[in-house]
Parts: structure tokens; sequence; C-alpha cells
């Protein structure tokens, strides 16, 4: 069920999903700062306690696909997967287009639902970038069964894609820092409806259809007799 908490205003995300974002954010951060710290020289020299950094990369690498899993049990967090799993034909119009955030009346020219396709393929990317660490770090924490090959192959995608993974992530938060109504939602859940008619027009048409109420459907709909539609 759709909960709006008052006029004006959509629920966007719930606190389960807040949390699972939020948790794996830190969790993320943390294993970034830990990497920069044990493997950028000019941050190696900082450190006093390289194991316990090394400790704190580790489980904090393991950890991260917990708050996913655990998120499973959310309705919404498993609806929001979906809709981050499904590509529109509106989704590779907004990927082509340069002006993919025009705004005409009040609405976004494209149809975008509840995630555009930038945002979902940051998160198909975010996926896939865990899964693949948490293999190669496996293979690097525990190298005892593991072939040189294994091993050295491990080492280098492990290292080269946390490079890509600091660029995505700095862009990730930087698109959030500049849409602060976006920044907003995921702080508080809620969204107003206009920013929501700009920014993902679908997604707010869809929130507002099954809310129409005898009121808002004309003088036709008061006049019939109650059972009827």
């Amino acid at each position: 069920m759709r909960r709006h908490d008052a006029p004006g205003w959509i629920v966007r995300f719930t606190r389960a999903e807040r949390s699972i974002h939020h948790v794996t954010a830190l969790l993320m951060l943390a294993c970034l700062l830990s990497a920069a710290l044990l493997y950028l020289p000019v941050l190696s020299t900082l450190v006093g306690r390289r194991e316990m950094v090394k400790t704190v990369h580790v489980w904090c690498g393991f950890a991260l696909p917990v708050p996913v899993v655990l998120g499973l049990v959310s309705r919404a967090f498993r609806a929001d997967l979906g809709r981050l799993n499904r590509f529109a034909p509106h989704d590779w119009e907004w990927l082509r287009r340069g002006d993919r955030r025009a705004v005409r009346g009040g609405r976004g020219i494209l149809p975008v639902g509840k995630f555009n396709a930038g945002q979902k393929l940051n998160a198909a990317f975010t996926a896939g970038a865990i899964l693949v660490m948490l293999g190669t770090g496996e293979i690097m924490t525990f190298p005892n069964p593991w072939g040189d090959r294994w091993r050295t192959g491990a080492t280098f995608v492990h290292d080269w894609l946390f490079l890509v993974i600091v660029v995505v992530t700095a862009g990730h938060l930087w698109e959030a820092l500049r849409d602060r109504d976006a920044l907003s939602g995921m702080l508080t859940g809620r969204v107003g409806r206009d920013w929501a008619a700009r920014h993902h027009a679908g997604w707010a048409d869809a929130e507002r259809a099954p809310e129409a109420r005898p009121e808002e459907a004309g003088p036709e709909f008061a006049k019939r007799p109650p059972g009827m539609s």
C-alpha cells in the first residue's frame, strides 16, 4: 500500500530502504578509505596500525552484501529491485537524449519511472562490483587454496576495480549533492509531488492514479449509487 504523509508529498523510500542504503554506503566508504590508506603510497605512510586497517577493510568488505540480503524481507525493497532491474523504452531514450531532464508545463518530457536510466545503471554496476570485489577479496584474504595465476589475477582486478569504484562513487555523490530534493528523499523518505513530476513523471502519475477520491472524479461519480464504480 502506498503511504502519503501529507498533501504535496510522496513517500519515496521506506525506513527499511533508507537503512539498507545508508548501511551499504557506510560500509562502502569504509572499504574505500581503508583501501586508500593501505595501497596509496601518499596515504600509507600516515597509517600507524596497518594490520588494524587491513582488518577493518576485510570485515567491511565481507559485510557489504549483508544489508541487501537482509533487506529482501522488505516488500518495498524487493519492489524497487524489480524496478531497477527493468529497462523500458523511455530509459534508452533517456540515455540518448541531451535534453533528458527538460521540463514542460511542470512535467518532465519523458515518462521516467521511480528510477531513471542512470540510477539503474549505477545500481547494476554497484551490485556487480560488490560481487567481484567480494570474490577477488576472498582469494586475496585466503590465498592457500588458489594458484599463483588466480592470486595475481585477483589482485590485479581488485586494485583496478577499486579505482573505478572511486570514480563512480564520486560521481554518485556529486549528483546527489546537486539535487537537494533527491538527497532529502533518501534522508527523510519523502519528496514533493512537483519534484516527482519534473524528474520522475511516470512514477508521479502511477502514485497519484490509485488515489483518485470521489470528489476528484467529478459530480457524475458522486451521483452514482453506492457500490457502483
